[in-house]
């Protein structure tokens, strides 16, 4: 017997004169701020710039969105809005994470390289703010009554209207809330890895690795939750394997980097080496 739930949103946005805006693309305008707010903040701690996380951001974004947009339109077509623009319409929900920071962070690499900062010190700065990021992004889910997980009965369970419950579903009206699993754990993972960029325990370009680690395992953990459509083989998530093999991928990256002869990074720059050695700070 359910005894409590939190209930979902009656409304997905508002409107602004003529337009209407979607709480969806505003949280994650939002979160994209913060993200170059604080990196801003943690690469002038570090000795660097703080315009060129700015010139990182202009890039990086929208070619984050447009993976993230290509990724969920290959891997949900399900999901894809009935119209001519559904294949990009972001606005309704439909962004897959990691093709969002495969893409983003290749342009990334590219204009770090082009004005010859350190890559391995900007990514230490930018891991934890892109989990703040991804976290404020996943309160859109909760206005849009999606990505969320099985029935239960328990005190936090989210209250779902019929309309977007998936089939085979529509008697249950509580669900597992997954993207409050997902914000909260994104928060405390970035408090994580700010402290351990503290600590100078991890050599340099450790905590972008560690990020993709537990971000991707912790998906392993809510993909097995998710009743949401989703491509399925041999009767798991596609994103399931995704996020196993993303998780698997950052750890063996973080190992090969801890592993790294002293020698191998006497060859960066002073200012990069500089840059990478200062203790970062939120």
């Amino acid at each position: 017997m359910l005894l409590a739930a939190i209930p979902s949103p009656s409304v997905n946005g508002f409107f602004l004169g003529p337009l209407h805006i979607h709480f969806y693309g505003l949280m994650y305008i939002v979160g994209i701020a913060l993200a170059v707010f604080l990196g801003r903040r943690r690469w002038r701690a570090m000795g660097g710039d703080p315009a060129l996380v700015e010139d990182v951001a202009v890039w990086g974004v929208p070619f984050g969105i447009l993976g993230g947009r290509v990724y969920f339109d290959l891997t949900t077509p399900k999901g894809i809005p009935p119209h001519w623009w559904g294949p990009l319409a972001v606005w309704d929900g439909g962004l897959g994470i990691w093709g969002g920071v495969a893409l983003a962070t290749a342009v990334c690499v590219w204009r770090l390289r082009r004005a010859g900062a350190s890559v391995p010190g900007m990514m230490d700065a930018l891991a934890p703010c892109l989990l703040i990021a991804q976290a404020v992004g996943r309160i859109g889910n909760y206005f849009n009554q999606e990505l969320f997980g099985g029935p239960t009965s328990l005190p936090w369970a989210l209250e779902i209207d019929p309309a977007h419950r998936p089939p085979g579903y529509l008697q249950d009206s509580a669900f597992h809330p997954t993207f409050l699993y997902e914000l909260l754990w994104n928060l405390l993972l970035a408090a994580l890895l700010i402290r351990l960029g503290r600590s100078g325990k991890v050599r340099p370009g450790s905590l972008f690795p560690l990020y993709v680690a537990g971000y991707s395992a912790f998906r392993v953990f809510e993909e097995s939750l998710r009743v949401d459509y989703s491509q399925y083989f041999l009767g798991l998530r596609l994103n399931f394997y995704i996020a196993s093999l993303a998780a698997l991928a950052g750890l063996v990256w973080f190992v090969l980097l801890q592993r790294r002869h002293p020698h191998e990074a006497a060859g960066r720059t002073a200012e990069a080496a500089a840059t990478d050695d200062v203790p970062a700070h939120p």
